[in-house]
């Protein structure tokens, strides 16, 4: 019952594929009179490759965990301390509150869109009310990623599709040095979450979907709702080991249950309703909670006019520029009555009888 199934994968690359994909990189000219330097890289980039180097660096995982003589990955287990250090002082009631506010668009002036986001400004707009009320504002704006240099936000592998356990809380797959899956941001992204007593995210509609970056970033949070805290007990990503485990009966830990959500959709034609109900599902199923109806906006701004003038039909709307205001108010109210316990979630002690 716990055998998985093979038979899709194509196999490694041969040596010529892997120096074309190698070299695609250093495609630009400034790099012709480097090519032994280049040689010399390909020749230890390959090694790695070939013989499935995922892991740089690995130590005994030691007391705390399931198997103590596993060989953890440093890089996995740094992220996960910081994730901890993040979960105390978030519950620390001597702290300031603290709300996450995601800016979803991935348009920004420092590339070819060559102008910045409505959505970063309605950012700011939200920023501005939060530290007037004295609560820390952190921006994650992750159009950084069309416009920093070798910045990813990689796929989501699917791990949880084999078994739940496989997928590790904070997520193993990366960094991957023998795939050169390297410079992912969801370490720093996660204990972003994780420090945060609330958040709010903001985002434009793109195709009826929410944009690439902000979905990179919601795949690879399902280890946040039901994840493995230890990869020693599947000895890293044993798929076997996984399904038998979950087989026993899994608890599905919610990772980040119990902070405050707010949401601001924008459109100009067409889909914003839907975008907003599917963040908010997602945001319900991970067991955030919602600030209430005036926290979950979605409206369109200069509906059917030039993308041209955009900016100018926000500078006119000055109604939806309020309506940002109270998103933050109301997760501003929210955080205030979380923090004192004075915050009503009637079903936060039910038992679900289907916990996945």
């Amino acid at each position: 019952m716990t055998k998985p199934r093979k038979g899709q994968f194509t196999g490694m690359l041969d040596r010529d594929e892997f120096h074309l994909r190698f070299h695609g990189a250093f495609g630009h000219p400034a790099f012709e009179k480097i090519q032994q330097a280049l040689a010399s890289v390909e020749e230890v980039a390959w090694d790695t490759y070939i013989n499935e180097g995922k892991t740089a660096r690995t130590e005994k995982a030691g007391s705390g965990f399931a198997d103590p003589d596993y060989d953890l990955s440093v890089e996995w287990r740094e992220t996960r301390d910081r994730l901890l250090a993040a979960e105390a002082r978030q519950k620390d009631a001597n702290t300031r509150s603290r709300v996450l506010l995601i800016c979803g668009a991935d348009r920004n002036d420092g590339t070819c869109p060559g102008e910045m986001s409505k959505t970063f400004r309605l950012t700011q707009t939200a920023r501005e009310v939060l530290e007037a009320q004295q609560i820390d504002a952190d921006v994650l704006d992750l159009s950084r990623l069309i416009s920093d240099y070798d910045w990813h936000i990689h796929p989501c592998k699917g791990c949880v599709s084999t078994a739940m356990p496989l997928c590790h809380w904070p997520c193993s797959c990366y960094p991957n040095h023998g795939l050169r899956q390297t410079n992912d941001w969801m370490g720093e992204i996660y204990e972003k979450w994780v420090s945060a007593h609330a958040v709010i995210i903001l985002t434009p509609v793109y195709w009826y979907q929410s944009p690439s970056a902000l979905k990179l970033m919601i795949d690879r949070l399902v280890c946040a709702d039901g994840g493995n805290p230890d990869p020693t007990t599947t000895s890293g990503k044993d798929a076997e080991k996984a399904k038998a485990l979950e087989l026993k009966g899994w608890s599905y830990p919610k990772h980040l249950a119990g902070r405050v959500y707010g949401l601001v959709v924008h459109g100009d034609v067409a889909g914003i309703e839907g975008s907003r109900r599917a963040l908010s599902d997602w945001l319900d199923w991970m067991g955030l909670v919602d600030a209430g109806v005036q926290s979950r906006l979605d409206r369109y701004i200069g509906y059917y006019e030039s993308y041209a003038q955009s900016h100018e039909a926000l500078d006119r709307d000055a109604a939806m520029q309020e309506e940002v205001r109270n998103v933050a108010r109301a997760v501003s109210n929210a955080v205030a009555e979380s923090r004192a316990n004075r915050l009503s979630i009637p079903d936060a002690d039910l038992k679900r009888p289907r916990p996945k």
